[in-house]
């Protein structure tokens, strides 16, 4: 028997809505064909965005989107996807496939897509390839509400009113795709590029304090567990100005994908065995140590966490499905996804005081997508589910909680813990508990106690298949959550979480 503790009455860090944000580049079949199809489109749409994965996605309360890249980012100039349709000029899209580029999603249409989902914007800009007149004069575009060249060409393209831009990269993956650029180099260019990202909307466009319209800045973070990488960007983002920094910085991007067979050899997503099912779910908890590891040389720099860490690239990464192109990354989504995703947001829910946003990589059709489409054919996948589940999480308090877990695993250096959790006080003042079974045997009973919390009625959904099970386009609902039974009596709940498992439960007073 798991003992579980919940401590109601020791509220710690909200957890903000972005840490379940998302992330769509023009990669593969994520944009086109995944969530834009076009206006003239046989597939029913709303203003070119397919409407049956714009609903699948607002029911899992998508709170932000990341685009357009990616790699794509730091060579997309946005002044080719703009203006009508048949005058944008076409490119090769060298990062993925070889294919072409039309331009017919761009800024407009990448800002009636957040409109249709209701989420928040954010908006990766090119600083590898690109000027700071052209970063410029794109903020100028989407958010400068007054008479200005580049606003009265938005006017001319059809949106006389401005965007909100909730959040704006200045460049990506600058270590790599993005430049190959040294930390300070980088760092230098930040501090450069963000000058001319205006905050339009504030007083005297420079204010650093919290306003209605504000774009928060994120900064280019480390590859995985390079430490030198983000010393060296916070050091020079710091130097001179450390009573200023957080208008010119308010994030700190990281990127780590799940390779259980490593970078070379990645395995397939569909073709596994146990060995490699613990494998996987190792290499996905080192994510908390990445977190704790570059937390330590943030909080070096900024010990009061106003910085927040933006886990904006995260997930499965396998070998393409047999038969599609390898430039597409293209990839099924098994319960082994659904157990990975549980992982990495009950982490980023415990570490909500320094992670302030994720984005899963990628939306649809790519890496660990929550959506796979085929033509008109749409399925959710494991994944989705497992957003379904986390999505009470979202602007919650963070409690303090503590289960008793054992090790389990066929190899000692690839050990995990049985069980991982969090829980939380929703904004309703209900409780909500996420817990996820690693073990593909063995199905483990939990009492768990609840203190300063009168809990008088809970319910309980769970996602429970096994491990290689998915959806596809044929069965489309394999992998499903359905109504699950716990017991609450006196402050106690008490249930059998079964193998190879995610259990979501909800106690009112």
């Amino acid at each position: 028997m798991s003992k579980y503790y919940i401590n109601a009455a020791h509220k710690k860090s909200r957890i903000h809505k972005e840490i379940y944000g998302h992330f769509s580049e023009h990669l593969g079949r994520c944009i086109y064909e995944g969530l834009y199809v076009g206006e003239n489109s046989e597939i029913p749409n709303v203003n070119g965005m397919r409407t049956d994965v714009v609903e699948a996605l607002k029911e899992i309360r998508v709170p932000v989107l990341r685009w357009p890249g990616g790699c794509f980012a730091d060579e997309y100039h946005w002044k080719d996807g703009i203006g009508p349709k048949e005058t944008r000029k076409k490119m090769i899209n060298t990062h993925w496939g070889g294919v072409v580029e039309d331009n017919s999603f761009g800024t407009h249409e990448y800002m009636e897509l957040c409109r249709q989902l209701g989420c928040e914007t954010y908006v990766n800009g090119n600083l590898g390839s690109g000027t700071v007149q052209e970063m410029s004069e794109w903020v100028e575009y989407m958010t400068f509400n007054g008479v200005s060249p580049m606003a009265d060409l938005r006017a001319k393209n059809g949106h006389p009113e401005p965007w909100k831009v909730d959040f704006f990269g200045v460049g990506n993956e600058n270590w790599g795709c993005g430049g190959n650029m040294t930390p300070e180099f980088y760092g230098n260019e930040y501090r450069r590029y963000q000058t001319y990202v205006r905050q339009y909307n504030s007083p005297g466009m420079m204010a650093a304090e919290e306003y209605p319209g504000k774009i928060r800045k994120i900064a280019c973070g480390p590859n995985v567990d390079d430490t030198e990488w983000t010393d060296g960007v916070l050091r020079t983002l710091f130097r001179h100005c450390e009573k200023r920094l957080h208008g010119n910085a308010d994030g700190l991007s990281l990127h780590y994908y799940t390779h259980p067979e490593g970078w070379e050899k990645k395995g397939s997503a569909t073709d596994f065995d146990e060995k490699t099912w613990y494998k996987t779910l190792s290499k996905a908890l080192y994510m908390e140590d990445l977190i704790r590891m570059h937390g330590a040389i943030m909080d070096q720099y900024d010990p009061e966490k106003k910085l927040g860490l933006i886990v904006d690239e995260w997930g499965t990464w396998f070998n393409v499905e047999p038969g599609t192109n390898p430039g597409f990354l293209y990839q099924q989504n098994t319960m082994r996804d659904a157990l990975v995703a549980c992982l990495n947001l009950n982490i980023f829910n415990k570490h909500s005081d320094r992670v302030r946003m994720a984005c899963i990589a990628q939306m649809v059709n790519v890496l660990q997508a929550v959506i796979l489409t085929e033509g008109p054919k749409m399925v959710k996948t494991p994944t989705w589910h497992v957003f379904d589940l986390f999505k009470e999480h979202q602007e919650a308090v963070l409690l303090d909680s503590f289960l008793e877990t054992k090790e389990i695993g066929e190899e000692e250096e690839y050990m995990v813990p049985n069980l991982s959790e969090s829980a939380s006080l929703d904004p309703q003042g209900r409780l909500q508990i996420t817990m996820g079974n690693l073990s593909v045997t063995e199905d483990y009973p939990v009492e768990a106690f609840i203190t300063g919390f009168a809990g008088k009625k809970a319910a309980a959904r769970i996602l429970h298949a096994p491990m290689r099970a998915m959806n596809t386009f044929e069965e489309p609902e394999t992998v499903k959550s359905e109504d699950f039974q716990v017991e609450l009596t006196e402050g106690k709940l008490s249930f059998t979480i079964p193998a190879c498992s995610v259990l979501q439960i909800t106690v009112e007073e």
